[in-house]
């Protein structure tokens, strides 16, 4: 396996349709001043979070259960920020699309604006033949609210080249997120 290149990146992005909408630059500042920077880094992409939340909320004393998960566990806001409750957690999605290459598995990390805030930003990779919008997990680990910006960057995802196409890909497995749009809660 190799890393792929912001070359490699904007061929695919533009002439595949890898990550729709796709930023060939990376952005710091726009109309309204700085932002969390995004688009095609060195050796990746930084992806931006859309302005659609879902944060968890503990009003029903549910519990949290991934093969029963209840959606009334999360209280859905859409604003270009999102307030996370100390020690608490919320899903988000990624502005663009992405459409992964049968010989490619992506792995995406936290920006380290939002770590240095005690901010956890997960993803699980991006297998091959996967499509859709990426859910994103935000963890707030500190004792104090905290604070996301939509349409900003908040991870970075990196792209591993395989020396030859997988034999069972995420489409060919029928994957249960395949084509997921929206923020996607837990599927058993």
């Amino acid at each position: 396996m190799s890393i792929r290149s912001d070359v490699w990146i904007r061929k695919m992005a533009e002439g595949h349709r890898m990550i729709e909408p796709f930023e060939p630059n990376q952005i710091r500042e726009n109309s309204s001043g700085k932002v969390i920077s995004f688009g095609t880094s060195s050796y990746g992409y930084d992806i931006r979070c859309a302005p659609e939340f879902k944060i968890f909320t503990n009003i029903n004393a549910s519990v949290v259960d991934p093969k029963a998960f209840d959606e009334q566990n999360f209280v859905e806001i859409e604003n270009n920020v999102c307030i996370i409750p100390p020690n608490s957690f919320a899903l988000a999605r990624t502005v663009e699309y992405f459409r992964i290459p049968r010989d490619v598995l992506t792995i995406c990390l936290g920006k380290s604006t939002y770590a240095r805030c005690g901010i956890i930003v997960n993803v699980t990779p991006l297998e091959p033949e996967w499509e859709g919008h990426v859910t994103l997990e935000f963890s707030n680990t500190t004792p104090l609210p905290a604070k996301i910006y939509a349409n900003e960057g908040v991870a970075q995802v990196i792209f591993l080249k395989a020396d030859e196409t997988c034999s069972v890909s995420y489409a060919d497995r029928d994957g249960k997120y395949q084509g997921q749009k929206g923020v996607t809660l837990p599927r058993a």
